[in-house]
Formats: C-alpha cells, structure tokens, sequence
C-alpha cells in the first residue's frame, strides 16, 4: 500500500488538476474547521452594511493648535512710512495711469510702490492692456500676516488685487491680480 499511495500523491501533485484539488479541499477544511467552532454571531458588519450614525472620537470644539483660530495680526509699519493702503492707492492710481505715455514712463511710475520682484515683472509690459481707467474707491485690506496683506483697489471696470509685502516695515507691491466681474 505505501508504493501505491506514492504512486497517487506523485500523481496529484504533477498535474494542475491535482494541485487545484488539493488548494480547494485545504481551503473547505479551513473554511469548515472555522464555522465548527464559531458560535454563529459575526463581530464585524456584513459588506455592505452602514452603521446608523457616525461616530465622533473627539471633541470639535477642542483646540487642537493645527489651525489659528484667531485674526491674523494687524499690519505694522515703521514709523515715517506709508501705510499699506496709502501704497495701494498710490500703485493703483500709477497703474491705471497708461493711457498716451511710454511703457519705460508707465513702469517708472509704479516702481517707487513695488518690490524688485514686481519691478523685473513689469519690464516690457505693454500699459495698453490695462482693463482700467481710474480708481473709484479707496482700497481695503484683507491682513495675511503682520507683514503681508491683501489690498482690494475697486476700479471703473473691476477690481484691483494687491499683494503688499512689508518685512522691514515698508510697504510695497509683490503681486498683481485683475478681478474682470
């Protein structure tokens, strides 16, 4: 009996039918063992299954200190500067100032109230393609930080959005944006 038991399993096992078999029978054997000494009731939800209310692991109204919850801090300035709306008013005003001048005399205005940044920026702009011909109110801020706002300069035909940078205490343009609407 052993030669023909040997005879059988070297059989079973070189051929792909064999191996097949045998992969399903260990896994009903598993598979049946488990439920033979389960007591019937699963832990874990069916698939599919949603549970009736979400479940809240913390408190929202903690403070977690990811995110400041607080205004960000007024702008300063050095005493004897301009102050961050004075330097939007001013850049706006030079800004849509375009029409019968050069570029090189358009960009010398707006250079005393921008950054180097802005200044490399603007060089060779065309002043024709500004969409604005005067400013119609004055700017208001929006702080970033103690040395970053947002200025919001409404014109006659959209609005002006500033970026100002201060960190010495001296205000000046960084950023430009044109909102059409």
């Amino acid at each position: 009996m052993p030669r023909f038991l040997e005879v059988s399993l070297n059989r079973i096992f070189r051929s792909r039918v064999g191996i097949a078999v045998v992969i399903v029978a260990i896994v009903a054997a598993v598979v049946g063992i488990g439920r033979i000494f389960s007591d019937g009731h699963s832990s874990t939800p069916a698939l599919g299954a949603v549970s009736p209310a979400p479940v809240v692991s913390i408190n929202p109204s903690d403070d977690d200190s990811v995110i400041d919850s607080a205004p960000p801090p007024g702008p300063s300035t050095s005493p004897g500067r301009a102050q961050p709306e004075e330097v939007a008013y001013a850049f706006a005003s030079a800004w849509c100032n375009h029409q019968k001048v050069t570029p090189k005399t358009w960009r010398s205005r707006l250079l005393p109230n921008a950054t180097k940044n802005l200044a490399d920026e603007l060089d060779g702009v065309d002043p024709a393609g500004v969409p604005a011909d005067h400013v119609v109110g004055q700017p208001s801020l929006v702080p970033v930080s103690a040395t970053v706002v947002t200025a919001v300069v409404t014109m006659d035909s959209g609005k002006l959005n500033l970026r100002l940078v201060a960190p010495d205490g001296h205000w000046l343009v960084d950023g430009i944006d044109w909102d059409g609407s």
